[in-house]
């Protein structure tokens, strides 16, 4: 898909969904446009990463899949009008809903100008120690600068406050679950100490830390 047709997009019409993947994703709703902004009176674009279906959409095909989506979907949504992106963390895992870093670089890197033009703000819920040890390590190198510098994590619900108004925060029941639980044991932040779902929580979507500092986990 050419960055020519899918700037042309933006802004345009919303359309229903017609393949297997986009019906998916549809249903699963791992990508939502809210209906309300937040406190500088931007769109809110929620991503919850737990519902992504990574087993599914993979390799070239996920990857064309996910960008026809967008561009049917979602940036007609949002439009040219600046927007940040709510993106939840919360028990994704990389065998189950994580689609690797050079999938989402591909997908980041197709976006059209405008697009990229008005993300101003990515809000990582939940990031986990391991998410943020890579992304510090690796980060400016596999994503632009521009993007990166955007980047703002976000440990706990609460502190979106200072971004968006409690009522604007729409996410799942489990989320809220997590979040209540590192209140209860707040060295699971730092992977101290394992909560009930270690395995989802605190696996960044990447390998172990060895594979992760030899850069398995984004080829």
């Amino acid at each position: 898909m050419s960055s020519s047709s899918s700037s042309g997009s933006v802004g345009a019409p919303t359309t229903s969904p017609s393949t297997e993947h986009e019906i998916l994703l549809e249903k699963l709703e791992v990508f939502k446009v809210q209906e309300r902004c937040d406190k500088r009176g931007r769109k809110i674009l929620r991503i919850i990463g737990k519902f992504f279906p990574a087993r599914v959409l993979n390799g070239a095909e996920g990857e064309e899949a996910l960008k026809n989506y967008l561009e049917k979907k979602i940036f007609p949504e949002i439009g040219k009008a600046p927007f940040c992106v709510l993106y939840v963390h919360t028990s994704v895992n990389r065998q189950d809903n994580f689609p690797g870093v050079s999938f989402l670089r591909s997908i980041y890197e197709s976006l059209p100008a405008a697009v990229r033009d008005g993300m101003e703000a990515v809000y990582f819920v939940h990031p986990g120690l391991q998410a943020r040890l890579f992304f510090a390590t690796f980060g400016r190198f596999l994503f632009s600068a521009g993007l990166y510098g955007k980047l703002r994590y976000v440990s706990r619900l609460e502190f979106l406050g200072e971004y968006m108004r409690k009522s604007d925060i729409d996410v799942p029941e489990f989320v809220h679950d997590h979040d209540e639980e590192l209140e209860r044991r707040p060295l699971m932040d730092y992977g101290l100490e394992s909560g009930r779902h270690h395995r989802d929580y605190d696996s960044p979507a990447m390998d172990s830390a060895a594979s992760m500092y030899s850069l398995r986990c984004i080829s």
